[in-house]
C-alpha cells in the first residue's frame, strides 16, 4: 500500500456519510465497528479503529495521578478504612452485579 492516499466522501443531509473503501480497508472495519476521531487543534482529524484505542478516562487519569503524587508525596495522611465503613459498603453494593462488557443503553452513553 502506498505511504500516502488521499479520498473523500460527501455528507448527506443529516451529516452522514460513508467510509470509502480504502479508508475501510486501511482501518481493517467491519460493520458495526467503532471509529475514534482525534481532533488535534490544528484542525487535523484522525480517524483510527477505536478496537485500537486504549479507553482511558482523561479525567479519571488525572484524579490517579494526582492520588499517586500525593499519597507519595505525604504517606502520614493516609488512614485506614474502618470496619464498620467497610460493612455499611459491603451491605449496600454487595449483591449488585455489574457486567462490565455489556453496552451502554442509549440514555447511558
Amino acid at each position: 500500500m502506498p505511504t500516502h492516499l488521499e479520498v473523500e466522501s460527501t455528507l448527506t443531509d443529516r451529516y452522514q456519510t460513508t467510509v470509502p473503501e480504502t479508508v475501510r480497508r486501511a482501518l481493517k472495519l467491519r460493520k458495526r465497528d467503532k471509529i475514534h476521531y482525534d481532533i488535534r487543534p490544528s484542525g487535523e482529524v484522525v480517524l483510527t479503529r477505536a478496537a485500537d484505542i486504549e479507553q482511558d478516562d482523561p479525567v479519571l487519569g488525572q484524579f490517579l495521578n494526582f492520588l499517586a503524587h500525593d499519597i507519595a508525596n505525604h504517606p502520614e495522611r493516609l488512614r485506614p478504612v474502618e470496619a464498620a465503613f467497610a460493612k455499611r459498603l459491603q451491605k449496600l453494593a454487595g449483591n449488585i452485579q455489574v457486567d462490565l462488557n455489556a453496552e451502554l443503553s442509549a440514555e447511558d452513553e
